[in-house]
């Protein structure tokens, strides 16, 4: 494949398109989601802002915690306004516009749920998101292996779960505005889908 194919997706038609129907369903199993929360719980600040970024109908967040804010940018007005999690929400296509109309360093964490493989210019975005968040504030991209095949990248479906964790970690220091880079392998024991993510703070200076 070639460097230009990598993220070329078989649907090429506008995103707005695809995800004009609201999709009321989530997209990793209950364990996965679990695991998705306690994730949330240990690396997100209790009582801050938090970006959920390509955000859908539900976040993950624990219940049991309060965020000052809950930002969600998503592709679908009916999914975001179903959002009981949401302090506020955005429609606004990344693959279009990587820029952010947000401001800088505004964010005391931030997070991705299993919809970073539909990025086109993701190291654009993981550049904006460091810009948007605080200094040490942490970004969380939680990743498995379902998708949507006619609009994931063309670089993530030729690759496994391995590579999909080095992929991301790539695009954290692509940018040289995060450190402390973690790779995790949060999957539930037992049958569940699996469930990785990689976490990456904005550096200090």
């Amino acid at each position: 494949m070639a460097p230009s194919n990598l993220f070329q997706r078989y649907d090429e038609s506008d995103d707005a398109g695809f995800y004009e129907q609201p999709r009321l369903v989530v997209h990793i199993d209950d364990r996965a989601i679990a695991a998705t929360t306690s994730l949330f719980r240990e690396y997100l600040p209790a009582n801050g802002r938090i970006l959920d970024l390509m955000s859908s109908w539900r976040s993950h967040l624990p219940d049991d915690v309060t965020y000052e804010e809950v930002v969600g940018v998503g592709m679908n007005a009916v999914e975001l306004e179903k959002n009981p999690q949401l302090t506020s929400h955005l429609v606004h296509n990344l693959n279009r516009q990587p820029q952010l109309p947000l401001e800088e360093a505004y964010f005391d964490g931030g997070m991705v749920t299993v919809s970073v493989q539909y990025l086109t210019d993701p190291v654009d975005v993981y550049a904006e998101v460091a810009r948007v968040l605080k200094p040490g504030a942490p970004f969380i991209t939680v990743f498995s292996n379902r998708m949507f095949p006619t609009k994931a990248v063309m670089i993530w479906q030729s690759l496994d779960d391995r590579g999909h964790q080095q992929l991301v970690r790539s695009y954290y220091e692509q940018t040289g505005l995060f450190d402390q880079i973690e790779v995790l392998d949060r999957s539930p024991r037992g049958w569940s889908d699996p469930l990785y993510a990689v976490v990456g703070r904005r550096k200090r200076s």
